[in-house]
């Protein structure tokens, strides 16, 4: 058994994003339209790029006291 650490994928699909992050299809769509979220379009392929998403998520972060 192989004690390496697998680095994440940097570039995520849609689908990708629901799985890992919990942002459905249509929600993503929704927030692409409204210019909301980070995203990568070459052709048809559309690509989140994980540290971008996160960057996004922590600044849109809402702080509790």
């Amino acid at each position: 058994m192989s004690s390496e650490k697998v680095e994440p994928k940097r570039w995520l699909t849609p689908k990708e994003l629901e799985k890992e992050y919990g942002f459905g299809i249509s929600n993503q769509a929704k927030l692409r339209m409204d210019r909301k979220i980070p995203y990568s379009k070459v052709g048809h392929w559309i690509k989140y790029d994980r540290l971008e998403i996160d960057k996004w998520l922590e600044s849109n972060k809402i702080a509790v006291i």
